[in-house]
């Protein structure tokens, strides 16, 4: 029984912590990602919604991205977890962000940010900063020597308390 526990606990202390860089995430058009590509940099993780009071913080998202792309990556995952404001499906979504605010930045399939379902990118955010998504538009700052910051929805994509952080 001894020798099962010693197996057991050395098994668990050689498996390594997953890190951002390690997660692997379907695009909106189903294509999968390797955040192994945003190695290095500081990273942008927002969790959006088609229908929200947010909904145009799109537009700053997307201004960051222009203003910013050399210093942070944006990276928006569709959610419906808040008052159903995320209905649609990812080839919705797409036109939706495509037609109303000229998205350009990497959008992902939608994904659950909260509860039973979370995503694991999700859990793994909320494990570093503390915090979980309480609702549309929150963002996740993740600095290349692996902090992470959490900015609530009301904390804009172009607010200094985001800006001063790249």
């Amino acid at each position: 029984m001894k020798t099962i526990i010693a197996i057991m606990l050395i098994s668990m202390l050689s498996v390594p912590e997953k890190g951002f860089y390690d997660f692997k995430v379907n695009s909106l058009e189903g294509s999968p990602v390797d955040f192994k590509a945003y190695k290095g940099k500081t990273v942008l993780v927002v969790n959006t919604a088609s229908k929200c009071g947010y909904t145009p913080q799109y537009n700053d998202l997307q201004k960051l991205h222009e203003q910013y792309g050399g210093k942070v990556v944006v990276l928006g995952f569709p959610a419906n977890n808040f008052g159903g404001q995320e209905p649609g499906s990812n080839a919705e979504i797409k036109s939706f962000c495509s037609q109303n605010y000229g998205v350009t930045f990497q959008m992902f399939e939608k994904v659950s940010v909260k509860g039973d379902d979370q995503h694991p990118l999700f859990q793994w955010l909320k494990e570093k900063s503390g915090s979980e998504p309480t609702w549309n538009f929150c963002k996740y700052l993740i600095k290349a020597d692996g902090s992470v910051k959490f900015f609530s929805s009301k904390v804009k994509p172009l607010d200094e308390q985001i800006l001063k952080e790249l």
